[in-house]
């Protein structure tokens, strides 16, 4: 059942701060505000709804499926759920998994660069987002895994580099967790979720459950609000000498709106509730974590730079005053290095 906690508006956020003068606040509406306030802090979002708040890459590579398993673009899932993906070039593959609330659009950019310098670029919209079916059920990171794992097999994917960015990262580590490194010959997380995100007595740096709780009553209460608010944050465009792009940001609220409601609201619980400490100790390929320091949503000191520390032979690349949403802010000098990364020879397993 979905979370009936009332929104935090404007009003009750200047309540809380003190800058409401005209009485007492209403006790019945007190732990909505805690948690909305606590979401402002914790993800940069403004109190107004958060209240809580070359030539062309070659055509697709052929499917190679002889059972129908896989028909314009999608693959159906052991659950019945249909998976939509992108496959573009020829070459050696990439994989990308997105992160929350997008779809495989997000990685356009990327996917256009390495499908240009001779790749095989993937794609998928995760389960709920994008042009995916939005099912109700499995939307947990153990189901985004074997998504993957699926679509992975069905594509007949060997050699490959998964790159996963923010909840994707966490698919990622779940992947290899669970299906292990057979057909994985390097990974890249950016800016991502692992090992946890949540404030816990284990992992004090985290991000306390107020903030997660508001994120999903705004969800709940207006979400197209929130992807607009929460693009700010996300593409570091409420800090001073930003230089706001208003396309990127309606970009964002597209693909946010095209997430299914499920998704919007359960994902939540899986890319902050999920311990991946022990997925990240089973990385044994070469790995490259690439996040800024001014990640707004997925704080570095507890996400990259523990990452780090727990991958075998990691090598980590931090981005000056870089926001969550690299990928997009930073296309250029990410491309290069994704490029120099994925071309560099070294073992495949790491020691």
């Amino acid at each position: 059942m979905l979370d009936e906690k009332k929104p935090f508006v404007e009003k009750d956020f200047s309540a809380v701060t003190g800058q409401d003068r005209h009485g007492p606040l209403d006790t019945s509406r007190r732990n909505a505000i805690v948690a909305g306030a606590a979401m402002v802090a914790a993800f940069g979002l403004p109190g107004r709804s958060l209240a809580y708040q070359s030539s062309p890459a070659s055509g697709p590579a052929p499917l190679g499926n002889n059972q129908g398993e896989t028909h314009m673009n999608m693959i159906t899932t052991k659950d019945g759920t249909k998976i939509y993906f992108k496959d573009w070039g020829t070459g050696r593959p990439v994989v990308f998994s997105h992160g929350w609330p997008l779809s495989a659009d997000a990685w356009d950019a990327q996917m256009i660069f390495l499908g240009q310098h001779g790749y095989r670029v993937i794609a998928h919209d995760r389960r709920g987002h994008g042009r995916s079916e939005q099912s109700w059920n499995g939307n947990d990171m153990d189901t985004y895994a074997d998504d993957l794992a699926e679509l992975v097999q069905k594509l007949d994917i060997k050699n490959s580099i998964h790159v996963g960015h923010s909840t994707g990262g966490g698919e990622v580590a779940r992947y290899i967790s669970r299906h292990g490194t057979k057909r994985v010959a390097k990974a890249v997380l950016i800016a991502s979720v692992p090992p946890l995100m949540l404030k816990t007595p284990a992992n004090p740096g985290g991000t306390p459950i107020d903030a997660f709780d508001g994120l999903r009553a705004s969800v709940q209460a207006d979400r197209s609000q929130l992807w607009k608010d929460l693009s700010l944050a996300f593409y570091g465009y409420n800090r001073p000498t930003a230089k706001i792009s208003e396309g990127v940001r309606e970009s964002f609220w597209l693909q946010g709106m095209m997430a299914g409601f499920p998704a919007a609201y359960f994902c939540i619980k899986a890319f902050s509730e999920t311990d991946q400490t022990e997925d990240l100790k089973k990385f044994d390929v070469p790995t490259l974590i690439m996040q800024g320091d001014d990640d707004q949503i997925v704080p570095f000191a507890d996400s990259g730079l523990l990452q780090s520390k727990l991958i075998k032979g990691a090598t980590l690349k931090v981005y000056k005053g870089a926001p969550h949403g690299l990928c997009t802010t930073l296309k250029d000098e990410m491309n290069a290095d994704l490029l120099e990364f994925i071309k560099r020879k070294e073992a495949r397993k790491v020691a």
